[in-house]
């Protein structure tokens, strides 16, 4: 059923947003060297590794480590880079990703594939077991402010309690931290 429901809203999504996918794609190549898309490698269903794309947000020489690690996060970004980010536009590629069958619309986000502690503490509490979301209880009630435990805290809630319902709770939730432009690391 969350497969289904996925795939729909996916191809739903893609239609209503073609047009701003293309906007945003040119408006990445016009102001900054470099594609429009970066494929990160992030960490899915049973630790298994796949290709994510995002809007690329930062510089293509930014090193491969989530941002909170970076130095200057700032200086890495593109001219665009901070209203993508904000307004979580830099997010939409990974429609494709939910077509595909590597994330799910809700679920824990994917770990980068370096993050290691990240990935142990999921994998000892079973959270590797789930597709890993677009959004998810943890992006909702803290996003890239939450320490690490308390972030796999919050998966294996959602893995306790994941149902269509909860799902759709997490989709509107989400929606309106977006819509404030909350929890956003730019």
């Amino acid at each position: 059923m969350k497969r289904l429901f996925d795939l729909l809203l996916a191809l739903l999504a893609g239609l209503v947003l073609i047009v701003p996918v293309l906007l945003v794609a040119l408006a990445v190549r016009l102001t900054s060297p470099g594609p429009a898309l970066y494929w990160s490698d992030r960490v899915g269903r049973h630790n298994r590794i796949f290709k994510m794309p995002k809007f690329r947000s930062m510089r293509v020489d930014t090193p491969a480590v989530a941002t909170h690690l970076l130095d200057d996060p700032k200086r890495w970004l593109t001219p665009i880079g901070p209203f993508l980010r904000k307004s979580s536009l830099d997010e939409l590629p990974q429609l494709w990703s939910i077509l595909k069958g590597d994330m799910s619309f809700v679920g824990p986000r994917p770990a980068l594939f370096n993050q290691d502690d990240l990935i142990a503490l999921r994998t000892q509490a079973g959270v590797d077991a789930l597709v890993p979301g677009l959004t998810g209880w943890a992006q909702i009630n803290g996003r890239d402010e939450l320490p690490i435990p308390q972030k796999v805290a919050l998966d294996i809630e959602y893995l306790q309690r994941r149902s269509l319902a909860f799902d759709l709770r997490i989709l509107w939730l989400t929606a309106m931290k977006v819509l404030r432009r909350e929890g956003v690391q730019h």
